[in-house]
């Protein structure tokens, strides 16, 4: 059996279609029934059966927070897909997001030594990834600094990543990933599918920065050979190619048959946005779309190596433009 965590999102939801026309053994964790509503429409993207896929699922109510339900979730598993996480750069979501993102992953790591698990897999981010000296690129070598300004998301998921290793020291055969900017069909509200709809609204500017970016299905498709293959201990990151944010709106607006963007927003014009959104926050109690650690990295150049990876499984991504192309074309469908 096969237990798979955060199967209403993105990754979780394409590796449980993936598992499914395997012919696997599948059990998905959910804490939301309507959340379901997600799942059903990713699948919706590669098959007219979506119920029936859907129902060979054995989904069990539980949330990597409830440790007794977590643990009836565990029973006659052999090995785990953790992609549930928290995902968020506002600084007052800190607390919420160390909750889910480390003790979580520890609850998951820690009933995985109990049960024995014979594999474990981990969906990281390249956020936790330390920097490079200017034009070099980042590789799995690449030293975070905790000691750095980093965002809250990133200081979370590199805990999750400690507890994963730690658990590895007890015996845990566990792998890591460390996905760039996953794109995917199928949920179009939030996450990176909300692109595709912001783009077909109209996004007249773009900003200075590079992006990594991947394929959904090149994301499940390495964390599955990662489970079959007998390695161990290692973490990879998945980033298919490393784009310009101009390059990036300017094919989601095409995508979608929209207008692309033709101005760039200069940095000193975002950080006088983001202080402007935070005493709006500050004054209406609204959610931060904007904050000092988004604005650096949509302004910042970083490239990022996936090169241990595709030696290891001899892999080759999908052509981003393609990926893109596809994603949008689903979208003006929906």
């Amino acid at each position: 059996m096969i237990l798979v965590t955060g199967g209403t999102g993105l990754v979780g939801a394409h590796l449980l279609f993936k598992l499914v026309n395997e012919n696997k053994n599948v059990r998905a964790i959910y804490r939301n029934k309507n959340k379901f509503k997600n799942t059903k429409a990713v699948f919706s993207c590669y098959t007219d059966n979506v119920d029936a896929v859907f129902n060979k699922i054995e989904w069990v109510e539980a949330n990597i927070l409830d440790i007794p339900a977590l643990t009836e979730a565990y029973k006659n598993v052999k090995f785990v897909y953790h992609c549930a996480a928290f995902v968020s750069f506002e600084p007052n979501k800190y607390y919420a997001l160390k909750k889910s993102n480390i003790e979580g992953t520890s609850n998951m790591v820690n009933l995985a030594l109990a049960n024995n698990i014979e594999k474990f897999c981990y969906v990281s981010s390249i956020a936790t990834l330390g920097d490079e000296l200017k034009n070099k690129k980042i590789t799995e070598d690449s030293i975070y600094n905790p000691e750095a300004d980093n965002s809250v998301y990133a200081i979370t998921k590199y805990g999750g990543e400690m507890e994963v290793w730690r658990a590895t020291q007890e015996g845990l055969n566990a792998v890591i990933v460390n996905s760039g900017l996953v794109i995917g069909p199928g949920i179009w509200h939030y996450g990176t599918g909300s692109f595709f709809k912001r783009a077909k609204k109209g996004i007249s500017y773009y900003t200075s920065g590079t992006v990594g970016i991947v394929a959904v299905t090149d994301v499940v498709s390495v964390m599955i050979k990662l489970m079959e293959s007998k390695i161990s201990k290692e973490r990879y990151i998945l980033v298919a190619e490393n784009w310009t944010y101009k390059n990036f709106l300017i094919t989601l607006a095409k995508a979608v048959q929209a207008k692309p963007p033709k101005k760039v927003a200069k940095p000193w014009l975002l950080n006088m946005l983001w202080r402007l959104d935070w005493l709006l926050t500050k004054f209406t109690g609204k959610r931060r779309q904007l904050t000092k650690h988004l604005v650096q990295s949509l302004t910042t150049e970083t490239f990022y190596s996936s090169n241990k990876i595709k030696k290891a499984l001899n892999y080759e991504f999908k052509a981003i433009n393609e990926t893109i192309t596809s994603v949008g074309n689903a979208y003006v469908k929906d």
